[in-house]
């Protein structure tokens, strides 16, 4: 009997590692097809092709040009002693300049901030300004000369007046630009011609400045911005 031990359990150690291989063998066949039917269910990616390239539409990446609404400046002209006036309704603008013996007036548009106008009567003359921070800075050209200005927001009675009429059988235009004085009242700078011939020019009442004047013996009716500007464009 005690032969017969060692050669038993040899044996048991065979079949044991028969046993073992055999299940190897079955296990691993088994987590191949696992795997492959795995793979099989995965989404397919698409092709190049296929995949959404579409670029967004320009009308999506564009924004549109903003316009201001309604704004009013007016300031001093640098270097000049000229007063000048810009007003703005719905993207349309005009603007005038005036030191009592010269004038221009002007029209033009303003888009994004961005403000051009050019003269009405003046050839060559020439505003361009920014807009921003409560006021419109930038130059303004006439009779070939350029200055510098900066105009801040202003706010009735201040801003921009005209009148027209027939005298003697010319047209008689006037404008005034009003602006308020840090020390109390109003400040303003006028013109007035009949045809060629300039004509002098009364001042504008503060209180109630489209109220009636006299010009060389006429009786006109003063304006504000938004009555004429329309007429300007």
């Amino acid at each position: 009997m005690s032969r017969l031990g060692p050669v038993i359990t040899l044996a048991a150690g065979a079949v044991l590692a028969v046993g073992l291989g055999v299940a190897s063998t079955i296990a691993t066949p088994a987590a191949e097809e696992t795997a492959a039917g795995t793979a099989a269910e995965a989404p397919a990616e698409a092709p190049p092709e296929e995949q959404n390239t579409a670029a967004p539409s320009p009308s999506s990446s564009r924004t549109a040009a903003k316009k201001i609404a309604k704004a009013d400046y007016g300031g001093r002209v640098k270097g000049n002693g000229a007063l000048i006036a810009i007003s703005i309704r719905n993207g349309k603008a005009i603007g005038y300049f005036c030191d009592g013996k010269t004038e221009a007036w002007f029209k033009g548009s303003e888009s994004d901030g961005d403000l051009q106008l050019k003269g009405v009567a003046n050839a060559g003359s020439k505003v361009t300004a920014e807009l921003g921070g409560g006021r419109a800075e930038g130059w303004v050209s006439v009779g070939g000369k350029k200055w510098d200005f900066t105009a801040p927001t202003v706010v009735k009675p201040s801003g921009l007046y005209r009148a027209t009429a027939i005298v003697r059988g010319a047209r008689l235009r006037a404008g005034w630009i009003m602006i308020k004085n840090p020390n109390g009242g109003y400040y303003q700078v006028g013109a007035a011609f009949a045809g060629e011939e300039q004509l002098d020019i009364p001042q504008l009442d503060s209180e109630q400045p489209t109220a009636p004047v006299t010009v060389d013996g006429t009786t006109v009716n003063p304006e504000d911005v938004d009555g004429f500007i329309e007429e300007m464009q």
